[in-house]
């Protein structure tokens, strides 16, 4: 049934008003990209830093402060994230190395953290991309950290110990792993291919439902989604985004064996791109260290942190591949160094170290 004369030509009215309002806004914003072009341009004169995502953080913040809705919140954050991105690209395209190929929750990640006007350079693994960062080819890079089901990505953290990049931000993502196949059917599947972690974190319901299928590890999940793409005896577990990239159907949505799957992405870059974030109330510091191979070495080394009342949110160990048993201790720590009581503790641990770096200090993650 047709709607009355009166309802349309209400409704016609109203994308009139539409209309209108759509032709304001874009006039304001490119008001708005016309002083970031000049602000660019100081920029550039000045020698100061193109991106700064605590500017950003403030800009949301007080866009945010200042909402009235009915638009909510995080729906108004999204929305000037993409704007002061562009905005951006208008100063100085940034690149940022992330895992690839397209459809990766890396890519997902940056996107998140620095809008979609951002330069993405496709890496094949965690390695190229801190080498990308280090090198220069990329301003910026991120890389997984810790899943909350299967723990840290322990590539990513032998990576840090000896790379010149520090952490500037993270990200923290809900990550649900879909079956992607050419065909709409579990019948047939011979190899589900997809990086370890996802493999991992969906383990029991490859038992359950494809217990004779090769769970084959690939470099990223969106590389088994375009690896699925060419055989249709194979699956790849990935994003519904990789799903459109690469054509495929989503036999089975969010797989993953824990409902509350979330993923922590560090931010990376060299010191001269970027220095160390200011406090912003609400920080992380991390740190990695080894102590002598001996008796209450790790107690000693914790002391610090006790007396000073800093508190300690991770404790991780690894490797130190030396054959002589000693490990690194990777440590997060909430606060900033600025901070006097982390300042004394970090002073005093050191003190007690063979070796010692600030991987970095950086506001924490909102989760997306």
């Amino acid at each position: 049934m047709s709607s009355s004369p009166v309802q349309s030509d209400a409704l016609a009215k109203l994308r009139t008003q539409i209309d209108s309002l759509d032709a304001q806004l874009l006039s304001l914003l490119n008001q708005r990209a016309r002083v970031a072009e000049e602000v660019g341009e100081l920029k550039r004169h000045e020698g100061t830093p193109f991106f700064r995502p605590d500017r950003v953080a403030q800009v949301i913040a007080k866009i945010q402060a200042n909402n009235t809705g009915p638009l909510q919140n995080q729906h108004v954050a999204a929305v000037w994230r993409e704007i002061m991105s562009a905005c951006l690209a208008l100063e100085v395209p940034q690149r940022v190395a992330v895992l690839g190929p397209e459809g990766t929750f890396t890519e997902q990640a940056a996107i998140e953290y620095f809008g979609s006007a951002a330069n993405l350079i496709y890496c094949s693994s965690f390695d190229e991309v801190f080498h990308a960062t280090a090198a220069g080819t990329a301003q910026f890079g991120v890389v997984a950290v810790e899943n909350s089901t299967e723990g840290v990505v322990a590539r990513t953290f032998d990576l840090f110990l000896h790379s010149p990049v520090h952490v500037v931000g993270e990200v923290s993502l809900m990550v649900r792993h879909n079956l992607l196949r050419q065909v709409n059917s579990l019948d047939g599947v011979e190899a589900v291919l997809a990086h370890p972690q996802a493999l991992m974190q969906c383990q029991r319901w490859l038992t359950e439902h494809l217990p004779h299928a090769e769970r084959r590890a690939v470099a990223s999940n969106a590389e088994g989604a375009r690896l699925a793409s060419t055989n249709p005896a194979w699956a790849g577990l990935a994003s519904e985004r990789a799903a459109a990239q690469f054509g495929l159907h989503i036999v089975s949505h969010s797989i993953q064996d824990e409902a509350y799957n979330r993923t922590r992405f560090a931010v990376i870059c060299l010191p001269q791109t970027l220095a160390m974030p200011a406090p912003s109330g609400r920080d992380c510091t991390s740190i990695v260290v080894s102590v002598p191979n001996i008796s209450g070495s790790v107690h000693d080394m914790l002391t610090p942190l006790k007396k000073h009342g800093v508190s300690m949110t991770r404790f991780e160990s690894r490797p130190a591949k030396s054959g002589q048993w000693d490990y690194y201790f990777y440590i997060d720590l909430a606060g900033h160094p600025s901070e006097p009581k982390m300042s004394a503790a970090l002073s005093e641990l050191q003190a007690q170290c063979a070796f010692y770096k600030v991987l970095g200090a950086y506001p924490l993650a909102q989760d997306v």
